[in-house]
């Protein structure tokens, strides 16, 4: 019984080796996602940046300008987005619970498949916005449905049918 335990450990050891001998030889290294956790990016510039998988967890991330950003599967749990441009950002699987979009643009964002419960989206521009699949508690969807206009360009869905509002 131990015997096959050691062998087991073994094959495990020597196929880990293999794998880093096959990435070194190919060149491929592998993405590390970047951590902002609790920093102030106040007015920073993350326009037309990768942040995919990013963590900006509980960052002060007022007045930034990330139009044009990609933050696909970003964590910005309890993110201070105020006033922040994200005109054409893809948030598309996002972490935005808590997070808080006073005053932001949203203009053509895409979030669909986003984490967004308990989001503060109070007076954010969402004209042309993607929210399909977005989970948001029922008073922020009646909110949205208030202000929901244009249709996304990238998606060719309108914000009004993404949000369902009647």
């Amino acid at each position: 019984m131990k015997t096959l335990r050691i062998k087991a450990i073994a094959r495990r050891m020597i196929l880990s080796i293999l794998l880093v001998i096959a990435i070194l030889m190919v060149g491929v290294t592998p993405a590390l996602a970047e951590s902002y956790d609790r920093q102030s990016l106040r007015y920073a510039d993350f326009s037309n940046q990768d942040l995919s998988g990013d963590d900006f967890i509980r960052a002060d991330m007022a007045n930034a300008d990330l139009h044009g950003a990609t933050l696909r599967g970003a964590r910005l749990f309890d993110t201070t987005l105020s006033q922040a441009n994200l005109s054409g950002v893809d948030m598309t699987g996002a972490t935005l619970d808590g997070a808080r979009f006073i005053r932001a643009d949203l203009t053509n964002a895409i979030l669909e498949g986003a984490y967004a419960f308990d989001t503060d989206f109070r007076d954010a521009v969402i004209d042309g916005a993607d929210f399909t699949d977005v989970l948001l508690d029922p008073l922020t969807n009646a909110r949205l449905c208030d202000v929901a206009q244009g249709t996304n360009p990238v998606t060719g869905r309108a914000t009004r049918e993404t949000l369902f509002c009647p």
